[in-house]
């Protein structure tokens, strides 16, 4: 079966991270979900449009466990990913759907945002001596031949 890349660049979550951890070939792992929202402009002057264009990715294993620590409701990020076909028969009928899988996402907020985020749009000084990690600036891409699945980052 053959995998289309999607990348989804400047895009803010419309929600909170849902995380779940759901039986694997190995045990327990970690899925989370969440929706990603990216806006477009088209036109110029008084016919100027936005569009929006929203979707709902997958995240596994420690990707997983990572967003929904250090990702809120508008945390900015871009997303790199694999869409495939999600067909199934219900009632003698196929219904056809898409599913989005995260392969790469990129923490865009600054350490203060991500915190204030967390914290409830309240800043917090000095929270990273209190114990608490700041967010990832940015996952690093890896070389295209070092790249694993996302699921298997458990």
């Amino acid at each position: 079966m053959a995998n289309v890349q999607v990348i989804q660049r400047h895009a803010h979550l419309a929600g909170a991270v849902r995380l779940e951890f759901v039986n694997g070939r190995e045990g327990k792992i970690a899925k989370a979900v969440l929706t990603a929202i990216s806006n477009t402009r088209r036109g110029s002057g008084e016919t100027r449009e936005e569009e929006s264009t929203a979707i709902q990715w997958t995240l596994w294993g420690k990707q997983a466990e990572n967003a929904s620590e250090y990702l809120g409701k508008g945390s900015h990020v871009n997303i790199l990913g694999r869409l495939r076909n999600n067909n199934y028969d219900k009632d003698g009928e196929t219904v056809y759907g898409m599913a989005f899988t995260a392969e790469e996402i990129d923490y865009l907020d600054s350490r203060a945002e991500s915190e204030a985020r967390r914290n409830g749009g309240h800043s917090v000084e000095g929270s990273a001596s209190s114990g608490e990690q700041a967010a990832p600036a940015a996952i690093t891409r890896k070389p295209r031949n070092a790249r694993q699945p996302a699921h298997a980052d458990s």
